[in-house]
Parts: structure tokens; sequence; C-alpha cells
């Protein structure tokens, strides 16, 4: 039983990491296939690109249909990663939870 608790806690941390990881990836991916695309995110209309304000508008992408509209299956693959692996995550660790107070 305690196996499985570490294990459920180790892999809901995995997890979270992979969103971020995931994230990391589109956006190289972005950048080298494509470059246009990038730009926008990456490039604001107004005031400085500084990290935090790409990291935004970088939401915002992943979270439109834009970038399935780009026809990349890698791209794609990554983004559905990213959008589940937090969910896993939770659920994970909602279980390592569920574990500790039921069988105390």
């Amino acid at each position: 039983m305690i196996a499985l608790y570490l294990t459920l806690l180790t892999a809901g941390i995995g997890l979270f990491v992979l969103s971020y990881i995931a994230q990391f990836r589109l956006a190289s991916m972005l950048r080298q296939r494509h470059p246009q695309q990038w730009k926008i995110i990456a490039e604001p209309e107004h005031g400085q690109a500084t990290a935090f304000r790409i990291w935004i508008r970088m939401q915002h992408a992943l979270r439109s249909p834009a970038l399935p509209a780009l026809g990349d299956a890698a791209i794609d693959r990554w983004q559905r990663v990213w959008r589940c692996s937090p969910w896993l995550g939770w659920l994970c660790w909602l279980a390592a939870l569920a574990m500790r107070l039921l069988l105390r």
C-alpha cells in the first residue's frame, strides 16, 4: 500500500512537470516550424516583450483553436499532453489523499 501511495504521489509530480515541459516544447516547435505564428505570440502590439507577457500570450494560444488549425500533428500531440497532464496529476494526488484518509 505504501508503494502505491508513493507511486501516485510521484506520478502526480511527474505529470505536473510534464505539463510545463509541454509548454516549452510547444514554444520551441512553434519557433522552428511556424515562425510567423510564433512572431504573433512573442511580439506584442504595444509595449515591450517580457518573459511574463510571452508566457501569458502563449497560454492564450494554447487554449485557442489556432494551434490545431496549423495542421501539425506533433504540435497537436503536445497540446493534448499540456491539457491532460495537470488533470491526471490532480487525479493521482487526490487518489493518494483518499488512500491516506481511508486507510488510517
